[in-house]
């Protein structure tokens, strides 16, 4: 029977908490404000880990924040190193994570239904 939280989840978990510090407190790059970090997925071998971000500020270009995190992959994976207790540190590679644009877009278009439905219930009253 499998572990139901194992040592790459644990691992995960914590690189997830140590790299929203750094970029909320040590990274000054102002592209990279408004950042989180929506989850991370170490592989079984702890040779690399797959950061999820997401951006809660509208006007970031995905590409843009991609680009710049590339850049502050060493500086970020340094700074884990400080902070893990382990003897070596994954190789860090960095995804868009889209799903709270997504989201928001569905809400705005289930607003735009809703108003819609009562517009035309308004308009049956009246006649």
């Amino acid at each position: 029977m499998p572990r139901e939280f194992g040592r790459t989840d644990r691992m995960a978990d914590q690189i997830q908490r140590e790299l929203a510090d750094l970029l909320q407190r040590e990274v000054h790059d102002p592209r990279l404000h408004g950042i989180t970090v929506s989850g991370v997925k170490v592989s079984r071998d702890m040779a690399v880990a797959k950061v999820h971000v997401s951006s809660v500020l509208e006007d970031h270009d995905p590409k843009e924040l991609m680009a710049a995190l590339g850049r502050a992959a060493g500086f970020l994976r340094s700074g884990l190193a400080k902070r893990l207790r382990t003897r070596t540190v994954p190789e860090l590679r960095f995804l868009y994570d889209d799903s709270v644009e997504k989201g928001h877009h569905l809400a705005s278009l289930i607003e735009q239904a809703v108003d819609s439905d009562r517009a035309n219930e308004q308009s049956r009253e009246e006649d």
